[in-house]
């Protein structure tokens, strides 16, 4: 049975769990690149070389600057930690052909990484889609997975395809019959639209980013989520007028905000889309899983309650998880989607606890 987790939301981790400066040349931060047999990774790197590993893998559409409150909390602890851009991100490789992001790639990825930074296993952190792959690495590779946390999604849900999760989903608040796709509307919208939502999204860069970066509201659990009438509206906006909002700067500072703003500006949205275009491909790659998916290292999920998409409320999303993780531990968050921006001090007193209670902290700790 997972174990729960209550919250001290005063923490013991000082100013380093709540803010960050500008990443700069004496910031402890430092942007380095490693070739794969695929293309080149970006990645940021931070604290003691000696320290145990942790891999932060981030979602969609967010580059590795989007961990910072991570990287100087777990730097500050003594880990040696690694944040990449994801293929189709930031300072890392594009590919031009949508299948090069299913997530056996992804996974390629990130093994190659490791082994870049000469450890032979590593604490992974995801969010996101970057749980997907965290989730995909530690049912192929468990020898690779000291331990293995998860903020949002659930494990055996969005890494084996939207399909799968309509099972799991609460059709009294999504009726089959008028919302087939439920709240996961959008992905499907996107394998059939994906170069217009491409084209939508890198015209309008500045208001997505806004639109998507947003603290949970407690109102919007319980209604069904935006995502779910994409197909209805004939796509996200409906008229293509994009809906500009005024940042939330709870969520993204005035560095982070500019910053993913010009890394998605730069690189543009057809690699981050074409995370959504390999359902089919992702799910045979589950069911390739190693112990039949069973996962017996440790593992943390942190649940996001006010995400309408994600929360876990009067659906069957963690079923799978729970049925299929044996050293399960689940911790509550009452934020939304961006809960390691969002609630950076609980998110990383959560995290940190949980490392420190499976005696994986570095006092503890030795992982090369």
């Amino acid at each position: 049975m997972p174990e729960d987790r209550t919250l001290d939301p005063a923490g013991a981790l000082g100013e380093s769990a709540r803010s960050h400066p500008e990443y700069g040349p004496n910031s402890g931060v430092t942007r380095e690149g490693m070739s794969t047999a695929a293309g080149h990774l970006s990645y940021l790197t931070a604290g003691p070389e000696s320290g145990p590993l942790v891999v932060l893998v981030h979602g969609w559409p967010a580059p590795a600057l989007t961990w910072k409150p991570q990287i100087d909390a777990l730097s500050a602890a003594g880990f040696r930690v690694a944040a990449p851009d994801l293929r189709g991100y930031g300072g890392s490789f594009k590919p031009d052909n949508s299948d090069a992001y299913a997530q056996r790639h992804l996974v390629g990825d990130m093994r190659s990484l490791i082994e870049h930074l000469g450890y032979e296993s590593a604490i992974w952190v995801g969010h996101d889609w970057g749980s997907a792959t965290v989730w995909a690495l530690a049912a192929h590779h468990p020898e690779l997975c000291q331990a293995v946390a998860s903020a949002v999604v659930t494990y055996r849900s969005l890494e084996r395809g939207y399909t799968e999760m309509l099972d799991l989903v609460d059709r009294d608040l999504y009726p089959e019959a008028t919302m087939p796709y439920a709240q996961f509307d959008y992905m499907a919208y996107y394998e059939q639209n994906a170069a217009e939502v491409t084209s939508l999204f890198d015209r309008h860069v500045e208001q997505m980013v806004r639109l998507l970066y947003r603290r949970g509201e407690a109102a919007a659990i319980g209604q069904p989520a935006f995502t779910a009438f994409i197909t209805a509206a004939g796509g996200w906006f409906g008229d293509d007028a994009v809906l500009d909002v005024p940042r939330d700067v709870e969520v993204l500072d005035d560095d982070l905000y500019r910053q993913v703003v010009d890394s998605l500006s730069a690189g543009g949205f057809a690699g981050p889309t074409s995370y959504y275009l390999n359902h089919d491909d992702n799910r045979q790659y589950s069911d390739e899983s190693v112990n039949g998916g069973g996962l017996t290292m440790p593992t943390l999920f942190v649940e996001a309650q006010l995400d309408p998409i994600a929360a876990l409320t009067n659906t069957r999303l963690a079923e799978q998880m729970r049925s299929h993780c044996t050293d399960l531990v689940e911790v509550s968050i009452s934020a939304g989607h961006w809960v390691a921006l969002e609630a950076s001090e609980e998110f990383n007193t959560a995290l940190l606890g949980w490392l420190g209670d499976h005696h994986l902290s570095p006092n503890t700790a030795s992982a090369r």
